[in-house]
């Protein structure tokens, strides 16, 4: 498929084959530097290995320009604050070059869209994400502690830390049980009390450590009760 070959020349040539000094002076230099053009060469060449068609030169060519352009823009409107959003920018529009070559020669269509499971499960993992988390958080309101030792612990915390944890294990959950490896969730548990409820007994504080508690159970239920209803 030329899909999956794209996509391999990607990696390799993006990280792969892609020093950090190289990094570092493109985003020193910017369009000025040297190793941005043996960047792009090194795309152009490794798509044209992997396709090995005379034919397909052309498509070889595209995924060349394409990087530039994308590449070019990432750079000319990063700065240190929007660095990390850049570069999945950066990611997604080079994955959506491949995809839309590979729409042309029609590996891919947009059947899956009218699946009725496909979207199921598609709903149920949106659900699992920012709605869940606003309907635990609503659910908690009532208990939450208004306390020193609650400041402490979000100071103490990476910046919106709990919200992501918890909806990476709502999605874990959600795909173990999909998958029937209801082991997965087991281990999950296990894991989160480990690393979660030793700290907090630690700091001897019974009511957040209800309070956590509460709200662990809360979002791995969801996510079980999701999962079972999808299935």
């Amino acid at each position: 498929m030329i899909f999956t070959k794209l996509i391999l020349a990607h990696l390799l040539g993006d990280f792969i084959l892609q020093p950090n000094s190289w990094v570092a002076d493109k985003e020193n230099r910017k369009l000025k530097s040297k190793y941005l053009y043996f960047h792009v060469l090194i795309h152009t060449l490794l798509s044209f290995i992997f396709l090995w068609d005379i034919q397909l030169w052309w498509v070889a060519l595209v995924v060349g320009i394409s990087h530039y352009i994308i590449d070019a823009l990432k750079l000319n409107f990063q700065n240190i604050k929007t660095k990390k959003r850049w570069f999945f920018i950066d990611q997604l529009l080079h994955v959506l070059v491949i995809l839309g070559i590979s729409f042309y020669y029609k590996e891919f269509n947009l059947n899956f869209i009218e699946d009725q499971q496909f979207l199921k499960i598609f709903i149920a993992a949106l659900f699992l994400t920012t709605p869940a988390s606003v309907f635990i958080k609503i659910l908690l309101s009532s208990w939450t502690p208004v306390s020193e030792e609650l400041n402490k612990l979000q100071t103490e915390s990476l910046t919106s830390a709990g919200k992501y944890i918890g909806i990476l294990e709502r999605l874990l959950v959600f795909t173990f049980i999909l998958v029937n490896h209801w082991e997965g969730v087991g281990f999950m548990v296990a894991a989160k009390s480990v690393f979660r409820f030793s700290d907090l007994a630690q700091a001897k504080q019974r009511k957040l450590t209800e309070y956590v508690l509460i709200g662990t159970l809360l979002s791995f239920g969801l996510a079980v009760l999701t999962g079972i209803l999808i299935k």
